[in-house]
């Protein structure tokens, strides 16, 4: 069993999607951002970064005491490594997969939230942020759609974690003021994932919340 420290956020949605792609048991945590539990020592312990998402495995690899861990890349790759699923062994696969995780993770997430920031939440609208992350996620969205015009998958001819690291981000286009009809091959990879059942499911679990 997994406990999963969630909230219906963009990096929340990435582990739902996994666990429900693999189907594993798990057990959500809702972390209620808006009331700052995540400043709770308890998740602390946990995440000391106060962010969502965060892990507890109770039936590690190992054999040893539950697994607790932060940041939702990493947990994508540590779920992937303990099932065997979503990541290939073969290695030009496997690293061009880990580097599109790493590119969501340093650049595409960190941008497009602020973007949503600037857009949405800040306490006064700022033009000069606005437009800068406007531009920088029109570029991001520039390399994605390359990329996709190469290869169906982010990693190359499977469904890889790079693939769920991005698509919740994606699913937020509205939200960014981006319009994915500008973007063919994004648009095409994005419904081929909003599609799958698995997909469907993790959505649900976040409508449920």
């Amino acid at each position: 069993m997994i406990d999963l420290y969630y909230a219906p956020t963009p990096n929340g949605h990435k582990i739902t999607l996994f666990l429900e792609e693999a189907e594993l048991d798990y057990r959500i945590i809702r972390v209620d951002i808006g009331k700052g539990e995540q400043f709770r020592p308890d998740f602390l312990a946990i995440s000391p970064n106060n962010k969502i998402p965060a892990i507890v495995d109770h039936a590690p690899a190992d054999g040893g005491k539950p697994l607790s861990l932060f940041e939702s890349g990493e947990i994508l790759l540590y779920l992937a490594e303990k099932t065997g699923l979503l990541l290939s062994g073969e290695l030009r696969e496997r690293h061009h997969t880990l580097q599109w995780l790493f590119w969501q993770a340093s650049g595409l997430g960190p941008m497009l939230g602020q973007n949503h920031h600037f857009n949405h939440y800040a306490p006064q609208p700022i033009p000069y942020a606005i437009e800068r992350y406007q531009v920088e996620t029109q570029r991001l969205y520039g390399v994605l759609n390359k990329r996709l015009e190469k290869c169906p998958w982010l990693g190359g001819d499977r469904y890889s974690i790079a693939d769920i690291a991005c698509w919740p981000w994606i699913n937020a286009h509205e939200r960014q003021r981006v319009d994915l009809n500008a973007w063919p091959a994004v648009n095409n990879w994005y419904e081929r994932i909003r599609t799958r059942p698995a997909t469907q499911l993790a959505l649900q679990k976040a409508h449920e919340i």
